[in-house]
C-alpha cells in the first residue's frame, strides 16, 4: 500500500501526482507544489495473458509526515486506494 494516502503532504505531492498518473486516477490537485526528499517507489509487474499491469506505490519517503487518514479526509466516501 502507498504510504501517501496517510501522510500530511499527499494532495500537493508532486510524487503522488505522478502514481495517481499511473494509476489513471483523477488527481487531488492538478497543479502539486511539494517536492518530496527521497521517495521510494515499488513498481509491481503482473501478467494476465497478454496484458502487463503495473501497480506504483510509495513506500519510503525522507518527507513523510503523518496524518493519518488525510487522503480518506479530501475524498470522503471514496474506497481508499491500496
Amino acid at each position: 500500500m502507498c504510504i501517501c494516502v496517510n501522510c500530511y503532504f499527499v494532495d500537493q505531492c508532486n510524487t503522488y501526482n505522478a502514481v495517481e498518473t499511473q494509476h489513471q486516477q483523477p488527481h487531488l490537485t492538478e497543479t502539486p507544489s511539494f517536492e518530496p526528499v527521497e521517495p521510494c517507489i515499488n513498481v509491481n509487474i503482473r501478467t494476465n495473458s497478454d496484458i502487463i499491469e503495473m501497480e506504483w506505490d510509495v513506500v519510503g519517503c525522507a518527507s513523510f509526515r503523518q496524518e493519518v487518514g488525510k487522503w480518506a479526509k479530501l475524498r470522503p466516501g471514496e474506497p481508499v486506494p491500496t
